[in-house]
């Protein structure tokens, strides 16, 4: 009996051992976010500029080079395409939005999208007060797959973009592509610790100038 309940005893201790081992903690997982986002940064020959290089070329990023600014703030990292035709959203003001994005987990590729056909379109509705933007999603694949928050990291493109509809063959909606932490994120990339990619269009559901 003895001999019986000192070989549990072992197996127990060797169990324990084997989970603190396997254990994560949540530095762990950081670390592991930060070497994923700067893998992705090599492998797609990202060049990252800092928010005074970003404002002193007026806001614009270069894509012939690459270029994405890095956001000090958030962690979060931008590139703008396209700024957009119309007006940036002003002081005080709403509007709802088409938007369409495709969506890429750095750490396992996972994809969610919805910009392939342009009859499936999600819908948001922000609004901004001061330097401060709030939004939710009213309609779309992102409402039914993560619900209808739109995560802080989503929103930092707003201060620099114009929202508008085509108007002409010269003009452009605004398009950026993002590089999002799990601080910035939503539920799925927050709970899991994860980054994510990706690349969006904005433009109003309405022409104010029509």
């Amino acid at each position: 009996m003895r001999r019986t309940a000192l070989l549990l005893l072992a197996l127990i201790g060797i169990a324990s051992l084997v989970a603190c081992n396997d254990y994560e903690t949540y530095g762990d997982k950081k670390d592991k976010e930060r070497k994923a986002i700067r893998h992705f940064i090599s492998d797609s020959t990202i060049t990252v500029i800092s928010e005074s290089q970003f404002h002193a070329n007026g806001d614009v990023t270069d894509t012939a080079k690459n270029e994405f600014v890095y956001m000090d703030n958030t962690g979060v990292y931008m590139q703008i395409v396209h700024k957009g035709c119309g007006k940036p959203l002003q002081d005080g003001e709403s509007a709802d939005l088409l938007v369409r994005f495709l969506e890429l987990s750095i750490m396992d590729t996972t994809v969610v999208y919805n910009d392939t056909n342009p009859y499936n379109v999600d819908v948001m509705h922000i609004k901004r007060s001061g330097s401060t933007y709030t939004a939710s999603f009213t309609e779309g694949t992102w409402l039914s797959t993560y619900g209808e928050m739109v995560p802080s990291g989503l929103l930092v493109p707003f201060s620099y973009i114009n929202l508008g509809r085509l108007r002409s063959a010269d003009d452009h909606i605004a398009l950026v592509r993002l590089i999002v932490p799990h601080t910035q994120g939503h539920s799925v990339a927050s709970g899991y610790v994860k980054p994510f990619f990706y690349q969006i269009s904005f433009q109003r559901q309405t022409d104010l100038n029509n």
